[in-house]
């Protein structure tokens, strides 16, 4: 990312805290009633007062704790049962009816059945989380493995590939930008639901304490969690992305300074014939001179004669010995 780049968004960000900043200092209060509302500065006194606490760094770290193991067991559980449904006939009839009427509940509605089910809060909350990321990646997983051509997969099988061969080499490489675009909103998902499954039955985290500030009428510290929520949803998201573009560096990326790159050998080739060469012979035949040296798709290759010889290109030499 280009230095201009950096400064725009930086900018952005600067912008909307001196809106921020005016509209709660002044107290408007128009349709919208800022008034109550704590004003960038005591927010930021607030969160400084609150990181040099270990309480926050203890909550902090329950959170995160809850996010990774919930959206692992999402991730591998998701990928591993939406390649079944999208490649097996029987997996998507046997447990394809059952998922969709399971993903329209939120997860968050899913939280007396974590308490009576499982035995501790814990255990529960991390449930919700996984429930949570499980179908973002589940769809997405399904979606990108059916929109694979088969033409890859009828090339493995000519040479000899195996199933296996075929969905390591084929399968999941080809459906990876799909499967991260499904993992980049199951952990955006999983950090709404983290949260409010903290402030209905969570003991620690930032949800939790987050709601106890709102019991006790702590404005400034209700702010505070929710700036630390979005930067900590911020910067998983962000390394989620950054490891798909890692996983995915075959794919032609769009650079900030032009369009996508490409090759000439890559792009699709339309007709039936050779492609003509675009350069034109060095020596043109002259005015009414009979041109005897062979003659292409493109035309005469030169002028021939006694003790000259058909000129060749190195292009079209390539072109011909394909």
């Amino acid at each position: 990312m280009t230095v201009g780049r950096w400064a725009l968004r930086a900018a952005s960000l600067g912008a909307a805290l001196l809106v921020w900043q005016g509209l709660t200092s002044l107290d408007v209060n128009l349709w919208l009633r800022f008034e109550q509302f704590p004003t960038v500065d005591e927010v930021a006194s607030t969160f400084w007062q609150r990181a040099r606490e270990d309480a926050y760094w203890h909550d902090l770290g329950f959170s995160l704790r809850r996010i990774v193991s919930g959206f692992a067991l999402a991730a591998v559980l998701g990928i591993a049962v939406g390649t079944a449904i999208a490649r097996s006939r029987i997996a998507e009839d046997l447990i394809g009816p059952l998922l969709e009427v399971l993903r329209p509940i939120p997860a968050i509605a899913l939280v007396p059945v974590a308490i009576l089910l499982f035995p501790s809060n814990e255990q529960g909350i991390v449930f919700i989380t996984f429930a949570a990321a499980f179908f973002p990646v589940l769809v997405s997983t399904r979606h990108a493995v059916r929109a694979l051509t088969p033409v890859w997969e009828e090339a493995v099988l000519t040479m000899g590939g195996g199933r296996g061969r075929v969905l390591f080499s084929v399968v999941l490489p080809g459906a990876l930008p799909g499967i991260f675009g499904g993992l980049s909103v199951g952990i955006g998902v999983s950090w709404i639901c983290v949260i409010s499954a903290e402030m209905i039955s969570g003991e620690y985290g930032v949800g939790y304490r987050t709601w106890q500030d709102y019991t006790v009428v702590d404005y400034p510290g209700v702010f505070v969690g929710m700036v630390t929520i979005g930067a900590l949803g911020w910067l998983t998201s962000t390394a989620v992305e950054r490891a798909g573009r890692r996983l995915t560096r075959w794919l032609p990326s769009r650079d900030a300074s032009g369009p996508v790159p490409s090759s000439a050998a890559a792009r699709p080739r339309t007709g039936r014939g050779p492609r003509r060469p675009s350069r034109t012979p060095d020596h043109a035949a002259p005015a009414g001179a009979a041109v005897t040296g062979p003659v292409g798709p493109a035309g005469p290759t030169g002028p021939t004669g006694p003790g000259s010889a058909p000129e060749t290109s190195p292009e079209r030499t390539r072109e011909v010995t394909r």
